[in-house]
């Protein structure tokens, strides 16, 4: 019987970049409650591979084994601003922004405060730059208070965040994903407050543009 040879995977990593200080400055909408296989803002998209040697001593390739085609992930690179009220993470595709919700609204209220205006238009002002006809828009909480309210704030900090951006964008084609996911998808511990802060936020992505 001839023995099929055995696949290994060689996957090249390109790294994560955490930068410092740095503060940024219609349309239809639809909703979707379907829930996303992996966490929203982290997919991935193929680059160029990497060349890797498949006679490299270091891969220690069992006998028999072959090299399964390598591919390349996006760079990432994540600026927070010095209180963490703003983050903003690009990969070679995409540009996602993300709000604390203490920046945009009270606490427990879907209602802006006097700063928020001037946030979210200055994203919108971006999403025309780069031309985007596609804009998601999530929102979050921690995991404080039941799941579905939880649920119910998010999505109406989420409607908040979207209707405001439709008064600066000027794509008249540009279409919103707008979704509320309650405590998924944290991205800090929920056991401290300070963990639990930077889970209320609403996330703002969009592609990059062409030329960017």
């Amino acid at each position: 019987m001839t023995k099929r040879p055995r696949t290994i995977a060689a996957t090249a990593v390109v790294g994560l970049v955490i930068a410092g200080a740095h503060l940024l400055g219609a349309t239809s909408a639809h909703a979707d409650d379907v829930k996303p296989s992996i966490p929203p803002g982290t997919e991935s998209s193929a680059s160029p591979p990497v060349v890797v040697k498949p006679d490299s001593p270091r891969l220690k390739l069992p006998q028999g084994g072959v090299l399964a085609p390598p591919k390349v992930l996006d760079m990432v690179e994540v600026v927070e601003d010095l209180g963490g009220e703003q983050r903003r993470q690009e990969t070679n595709q995409t540009v996602m922004m993300a709000l604390q919700s203490e920046v945009l609204f009270p606490e427990n209220s879907a209602v802006f405060n006097a700063q928020a205006a001037a946030r979210i238009q200055a994203i919108a002002n971006e999403i025309n730059q780069q031309k985007a006809s596609q804009v998601r828009v999530f929102g979050f909480t921690d995991d404080q208070g039941s799941y579905e309210h939880g649920k119910e704030l998010s999505k109406q900090r989420a409607d908040a965040v979207q209707s405001e951006l439709a008064k600066t964008v000027t794509n008249p084609k540009v279409t919103f994903d707008v979704r509320g996911y309650s405590e998924d998808y944290p991205i800090a511990d929920n056991s401290t407050e300070e963990g639990r802060k930077k889970n209320r936020r609403v996330e703002i992505t969009f592609p990059r543009g062409a030329g960017n």
